[in-house]
C-alpha cells in the first residue's frame, strides 16, 4: 500500500513526549496504541496529545473514547471478568487450575467518539457506524 510503519515506545512521561514529537514530524497518518499498563495510567495523557497533534488513534479498551480518544476495538472487559470469576469459582469449589481450559476471549466490542471525530475531521462510513456497539457524542 505505500505505506510505512513506525514503532514508538515509551516507559515513562518523557518518552511518551518525545514519540508525539516524533510521530508528528514523520506526519503520521494514525495511531495504534497497544495495550500496556503504563499507557493505561496515562490515558489522559495520550488522549490529549493526540488531539493537540490531530492524529486519529484506535485503543484496545472502550474507556479510551468514553474519556475523549477517537476509537476502541477490543476485549469486552465485562464478559472477560465474568469469565475470571466464573473459574475462580470452579477453582474455590476444589477445580485443579491444570485442568481448567485456556479460554480466549469471545466478546469484542467496537466504540466510537462520534465528538472526537468530527473534531478530526473525520466521516465514520455508515457501515462502520452499523456494526459500532458503542456511539458517544
Amino acid at each position: 500500500m505505500g505505506r510505512e510503519s513506525v514503532v514508538v515506545g515509551a516507559s515513562d512521561d518523557a518518552e511518551i513526549d518525545n514519540s508525539f514529537t516524533m510521530l508528528t514530524q514523520k506526519k503520521v497518518g494514525g495511531l495504534v496504541v497497544e495495550k500496556d499498563p503504563f499507557f493505561d495510567s496515562r490515558r489522559v495523557r495520550l488522549i490529549q496529545l493526540t488531539a493537540q497533534r490531530s492524529i486519529p488513534a484506535i485503543y484496545h479498551i472502550r474507556e479510551f473514547p468514553l474519556a475523549g480518544g477517537l476509537m476502541s476495538y477490543g476485549t469486552n472487559l465485562v464478559a472477560a471478568y465474568n469469565q475470571m470469576g466464573v473459574f475462580a469459582g470452579r477453582i474455590l469449589k476444589g477445580a485443579n487450575i491444570a485442568d481448567l481450559p485456556v479460554i480466549r476471549p469471545t466478546k469484542f466490542e467496537l466504540a466510537l467518539n462520534l465528538g472526537t471525530a468530527k473534531a478530526l475531521g473525520l466521516t465514520i462510513p455508515p457501515t462502520v457506524l452499523a456494526i459500532a456497539d458503542e456511539l458517544i457524542d
